[in-house]
């Protein structure tokens, strides 16, 4: 027993000795075993470099795959987004044209209180017409007559000039039969404004009887004047958009803009005398 202890004390210094003197000679430049462990390192350093660089590739690539897909799920959220807003902004901008629409139609029934307005859809056109004739669904069941005047909340339409039970036809002021008494807002001097045939098809009207004292520029708007016993006073017909000259200043006469876009007609309102004795039916 004691003999076995002796041998296994022994081999353990010589294993102890072994490894001071192996640590003392791999500390040493010029050793032998050094020397193999830089020979083995300068055999795969070109290999571990490639390893590094092959790992940082791929994942240089992963990462950009990964941010690519990304990417792609924001634009289409972002897509989305833009569709909804640019959605939610139509209907916006629908809502602030019908309360526009409404707070126009509230100043007229403030301007016109002798008058009950009657809105009314414009439900057909004549073919072949640039909207100067047009229908309503509104009739002498609603209590409408021939004459009756016919305006938007921007400005005159025209009047009744055919009145059915259920529907009416309407005859706009650039319809060349049409003549309304007007005047210059700025000054308040008389004028006339009818319908062109050469002017219709463009959505202008104009404006004659222009005595040469009186002072126009372009842009003035002209209004209705209350006389010819059609129109009350003070419904805007349109700007002037064209002076023009004829042959000296007693034959100039000016292009009207109207106020209402009659291509774009939807809807309309009809003002009815609340005293009921509306202008006889005379036809157009």
């Amino acid at each position: 027993m004691l003999r076995l202890f002796r041998n296994k004390l022994f081999l353990l210094i010589l294993a102890t000795v072994v490894v001071f003197i192996v640590m003392g000679i791999s500390t040493s430049q010029d050793s032998k075993i050094n020397w193999f462990g830089n020979a083995i390192d300068a055999a795969f350093s070109p290999v571990q470099k490639l390893i590094s660089t092959v790992g940082r590739k791929v994942n240089s690539y992963m990462s950009l795959f990964s941010d690519m897909k990304s990417l792609k799920a924001e634009n289409e959220e972002l897509k989305i987004k833009v569709e909804r807003l640019e959605k939610e902004n139509g209907e916006l901008a629908g809502y602030r044209e019908k309360n526009k629409e409404l707070r126009e139609a509230l100043n007229l029934k403030d301007q016109f209180k002798d008058y009950d307005s009657i809105g009314a859809n414009v439900i057909a056109k004549d073919p072949g017409n640039w909207f100067n004739i047009f229908t309503v669904d509104r009739g002498k069941n609603d209590g409408i007559s021939n004459n009756f005047p016919v305006i938007t909340g921007k400005g005159l339409v025209g009047s009744v000039y055919s009145a059915g039970l259920f529907s009416s036809k309407v005859v706009t002021i650039i319809d060349m039969d049409s003549t309304v008494s007007g005047r210059i807002s700025k000054t308040r001097d008389l004028v006339r404004v009818k319908g062109d045939i050469n002017l219709k098809d463009q959505g202008l009207c104009r404006m004659d009887y222009i005595s040469p004292d009186i002072d126009i520029s372009v842009g003035d708007t002209v209004e209705t004047s209350g006389l010819g016993g059609i129109f009350p006073k003070g419904i805007i017909i349109g700007r002037i958009k064209e002076i023009r000259q004829v042959n000296n200043e007693l034959s100039r006469y000016a292009v009207i803009e109207p106020a209402v876009d009659f291509k774009r007609l939807e809807e309309v309102i009809i003002l009815k005398s609340k005293n009921n004795v509306g202008p006889e039916s005379t036809g157009k």
